[in-house]
């Protein structure tokens, strides 16, 4: 199969070559708790707006200004986008706070994710993904710059991710980082590697780590035994972000949801079109947050 190269406009030296393209995020939390039905997006009007009002080129990033504001909700101009999607928040008071809302040192993990993603000035907007009910998002994330929350989450990630894409309305030539609002750790030094690695290879990549434990594939039972162990070289753990074209990542999720593969980051979608992702080396401080004991050791970290 030919392998895809992922282009990227204005990555070169060249001083005639475009300017480098702007970064927007994308974080996933409505599937951090309970799930929620796919519906259009809807704005915010508490949305934050950034330090000095606008997104280079004209875009305000809060979408608070309704003369100012692109359609719904859409960037303007040639955005690289780091998406925070925080689809799947239930809601319903009978309901436990979702796990994105969780507090880390009196903050809401959610609201570590997307400072992380702040860090970088290369980030233009912080696109948080939340689902249609959810009520927790605007107390957890406002005030903070270029960052806003649109109510599009979906039953699964990768419909949540395709839905914050299509939301967004970027340009071919921009670029999306897709964060996991569970991974509050992300070290500003491991995000920059992998913006940096993605440029200058004109190609899609994630943060990963390379496997150090042996790792053993269990038999069924009611107890689980070690039935086998599996060869740990070339095995890598991926991580988030993960950084693609936004057109790119669109087009292999829409193609990947059609074709009912099972996606479970969005660089498994770009491998189902043949694509190679750039595997760049994350941290330890980056890992999900998924069980009780996890958010006690990641409090040590922050």
């Amino acid at each position: 199969m030919q392998q895809k190269s992922i282009a990227c406009a204005g990555a070169g030296n060249d001083a005639s070559a475009p300017e480098a393209p702007r970064i927007v995020a994308i974080v996933p939390a409505a599937g951090i708790g309970a799930r929620a039905a796919g519906v259009p997006c809807r704005d915010d009007e508490s949305a934050a707006m950034p330090e000095g009002g606008a997104l280079e080129g004209g875009a305000p990033a809060g979408g608070m200004q309704e003369s100012k504001r692109p359609a719904d909700g859409a960037l303007g101009g040639d955005a690289l986008a780091a998406a925070a999607l925080a689809d799947g928040a239930d809601a319903r008071p009978d309901r436990p706070v979702p796990k994105q809302y969780r507090l880390l040192k009196g903050r809401a993990m959610l609201r570590w994710a997307v400072q992380a993603l702040l860090a970088d000035q290369r980030v233009a907007q912080v696109r948080v993904a939340v689902a249609p009910d959810d009520s927790w998002a605007r107390q957890a994330l406002e005030g903070l710059p270029r960052t806003v929350w649109r109510y599009c989450g979906g039953p699964t990630r990768a419909e949540t991710v395709l839905a914050a894409l299509r939301d967004a309305a970027l340009d071919a030539a921009d670029w999306v980082l897709v964060h996991d609002a569970a991974r509050p750790g992300l070290p500003a030094d491991a995000l920059g590697r992998l913006i940096d690695g993605c440029l200058a290879a004109r190609n899609g990549g994630l943060l990963a780590l390379p496997v150090a434990d042996t790792v053993k594939r269990a038999g069924a039972g009611e107890q689980p035994f070690a039935a086998a162990s599996v060869a740990r070289d070339g095995l890598w753990l991926a991580q988030t972000p993960q950084m693609f074209p936004a057109q790119t990542l669109l087009d292999a999720l829409r193609a990947a949801i059609d074709a009912g593969h099972e996606i479970t980051d969005e660089a498994s979608a770009i491998e189902v079109l043949g694509g190679r992702p750039l595997l760049v080396r994350g941290s330890a401080r980056n890992f999900k947050v998924t069980w009780p004991d996890d958010f006690e050791l990641m409090e040590k970290w922050l």
